[in-house]
This record gives C-alpha cells, structure tokens and sequence, in this order.
C-alpha cells in the first residue's frame, strides 16, 4: 500500500487506534492531519507523524460540533491542498443498557459517535467532489454487529455508521467517492486500560476481557489500522460499501 501524495484526516488520532493509523499512514508516504480533542495527545501523535518522515498537522476540535468539523476539513485543504482519505474514527464507549442509561450519556454517544461521523463526512464530501474523488472509512465496531451486554446506545451508533457506510457508498459511488466501514473487536488501547482500571478488581477484569475472547487475546492497534489502510488504499479500489470485520472470531 502506498498513501504518496495522498492527504488524510485521521479523526480521534490521539491515542490507540487513530494514532496508530495515523502513524502508519506517515510511513506509507501520506500527508496526515491529526485531529484530537486533547492538544496534549495530538500534538504527540502529529511528532510520531513527522518522525516518520511525513508532513503533518494538529487540529484540535470536537467531531460534534459543526464548526469544528468543517474546520478540521479546510485546515486539511488548506496545508495540503486536498483531502483524499477521511478517517472517522473519533467516538466514545459510555455502557450502559436502557432502563440504566442516563439520556444524557445516551445523547452524548450519539452526537460524537454519529453525528460526529455525519458532520466530518459532510464536509469531507463536499471538498472530494471538487477533487474528482476520495475515500472515507467508519471505524464502528463488533458491537454493530452482534449483541453485547451493558452497551446499549454504543451498539446503536455503530449500528448507524454500518448504515450511513452503505447508504454514502450508494449516494457518491458515481462521484468516484468510496465509503466503507472498520468493526474492530476488543482492542488494547489507552481507552481500554483505563476502563479495566474502574473496575474494583482490575486484574480480574483484564482476564475477564480475554477470556471472553475466541482467540483468546485482544486485538492490537496495529492489527486494526491495517484493516483500516487496506479499505482506503487504491490497491483495494473495487471495494466500496463494505463492512470489514477484525474481531478476533467474535462473529463467527
């Protein structure tokens, strides 16, 4: 796969996944806008980013507030010229099921993991256009696709996104703009640690977490941001609408 000349937006790249996929891109030769709600974390994943060779930018933003998210798209064209790759993979895990859920948590899931998605896409599109082009990739989740207790409105918005991931493919395939969608399984992240670390017994949660696992391990970063390059490289120009699970066989 080779990303040369190729300018990507790589949103929630501050940490885990996103900055891992934004890491690999910079090795492939593209050019890489790192987006994060924390300056502190993006301004280290946009020095991961130069490390490795590439020319990169930092905006801070929120993916769920309209003005942010058409921002981190003109602050793309504009240091680069174009954007021909969006990844959506900024989002937020709240649990809960629905007669515990507060609706505010409820809302707050569905404004930056599907609304936030929405608005970057929008306005993605509407710059591809004038390119001749583009590419746009939803990370979602297994939990799109398969039921998981104690995540209620999480499962509902990457349920969406496996939706608007068809839906886009369908709008724009004449516009030459492909959209497909990730499902990561259980991944080892920042998020993840810190999540087995609210447990009262965090070793037992940790063990709980792999056990639940067929593979019986979690995903890597790694393992996930190459499903991710791989649904918008060129070497992969004829998949357009498609759901790409790496869950480890949680599927299956």
């Amino acid at each position: 796969m080779d990303f040369s000349n190729k300018s990507v937006l790589v949103t929630g790249a501050g940490a885990g996944i996103g900055r891992k996929t934004a890491i690999m891109l910079a090795e492939k030769g593209a050019k890489v806008a790192v987006n994060s709600l924390t300056s502190k974390n993006g301004e280290e994943t946009l020095k991961m980013v130069r490390n490795a060779g590439a020319a990169g930018i930092y905006i801070q933003g929120d993916v769920s507030i309209a003005a942010d998210a058409e921002r981190m798209v003109i602050e793309t064209v504009k240091a680069f010229g174009k954007i021909d790759v969006l990844i959506n993979n900024a989002g937020t895990v709240l649990p809960g099921r629905v007669d515990n859920m507060s609706e505010e948590d409820f809302d707050k899931t569905m404004q930056v993991n599907v609304k936030g998605s929405f608005l970057v896409s929008k306005y993605a599109v509407l710059e591809m256009k004038k390119w001749g082009g583009g590419v746009i990739v939803f990370v979602a989740s297994v939990a799109a696709l398969k039921g998981i207790t104690d995540r209620s409105a999480y499962s509902a918005s990457k349920g969406a996104l496996v939706s608007l991931t068809r839906a886009m493919a369908a709008d724009y395939m004449k516009e030459n703009i492909r959209v497909n969608c990730v499902c990561p399984g259980t991944t080892y992240t920042p998020s993840l640690e810190a999540r087995i670390q609210a447990f009262p017994d965090p070793e037992a949660a940790r063990i709980e977490f792999i056990n639940r696992q067929p593979m019986g391990r979690l995903g890597k970063d790694e393992e996930i941001a190459h499903a991710i390059l791989f649904a918008c490289c060129d070497e992969a120009a004829f998949m357009n609408g498609s759901i790409i699970t790496i869950d480890g066989g949680a599927t299956i």
